[in-house]
């Protein structure tokens, strides 16, 4: 598979690999996570959550602290931490996740940019049979997801050309995006102040998004929402766009909170 096609589950998955590989991840972005926390997340017994960070354990993904706490151990000691900026945005932001996906009742990520990559930090799904599944820890191209577009088009134009430049798709030329019709997406979420991804991502999907802020008026990441295209009203959109937008505001107040440094 392309790494510019969404991801999707194998027909015959490893459910406790597929497990053990999200309780990998959590611990990479949350940084601590007790037994009853991971067996909540996943949906399984505590006895499972147990043997699955134990065996993270024995091969050095996590370790064990006395409080009975895991966190990352020596293989994902490079991960991102629980003081690392990464790890302060999830935290303030996931509670205004799970308020905005009452609100609209479609599944909300928060989403950071590393170079022409896009790896989704936090995700919440909503409670529809049909829904938009989580997307946590994993990494698409920036130009292929509303947050990436949204991201994409805090950069100066030049930062843009740059950053896709020839050059550095010599081993990956088919990676690259037509720049000119990515400066015309660029330019549309600039004047509208939010992106509209229908269909880019993944078929059957229409997505939301607008940029979340530091103080210093920078982009830090984007706050989007996924919406079945069969669910989806276009005459929503002005109101989703507008809730988006405080939910938006309320996770750069709680990032300027005394103990957080989302600058």
């Amino acid at each position: 598979m392309s790494s510019t096609e969404p991801k999707t589950p194998p027909t015959y998955i490893v459910t406790s690999a597929d497990h053990a590989l999200r309780a990998a991840v959590m611990l990479q972005l949350e940084g601590g996570l007790t037994v009853s926390q991971v067996a909540e997340r996943l949906g399984v017994a505590r006895s499972t959550a147990h043997r699955l960070l134990q065996t993270l354990v024995y091969r050095d993904f996590a370790v064990q602290d006395e409080d009975r706490v895991y966190h990352p151990g020596p293989v994902l000691e490079l991960a991102t931490h629980s003081q690392s900026r990464t790890s302060q945005l999830r935290a303030a932001a996931l509670p205004h996740l799970h308020r905005l996906v009452d609100v609209v009742g479609e599944t909300a990520n928060l989403t950071i940019r590393t170079g022409d990559t896009t790896r989704f930090i936090a995700s919440v799904e909503c409670r529809h049979a049909l829904r938009v599944g989580s997307r946590e820890g994993m990494v698409f191209p920036a130009h292929r997801t509303t947050a990436g577009l949204v991201l994409l088009a805090a950069l100066d134009p030049v930062e843009v050309e740059e950053l896709y430049a020839v050059e550095r798709y010599g081993e990956r030329p088919d990676e690259r995006p037509d720049l000119a019709g990515l400066r015309t997406q660029l330019a549309r979420v600039r004047r509208a102040g939010f992106a509209l991804n229908d269909g880019l991502s993944e078929r059957g999907v229409i997505a939301i998004g607008v940029p979340v802020r530091g103080p210093d008026g920078a982009a830090l990441a984007g706050l989007s929402i996924s919406i079945p295209t069969v669910r989806y009203d276009r005459t929503q959109l002005p109101t989703l766009v507008a809730t988006l937008h405080r939910t938006a505001g309320a996770i750069e107040e709680s990032g300027r909170e005394p103990g957080t440094s989302l600058r």
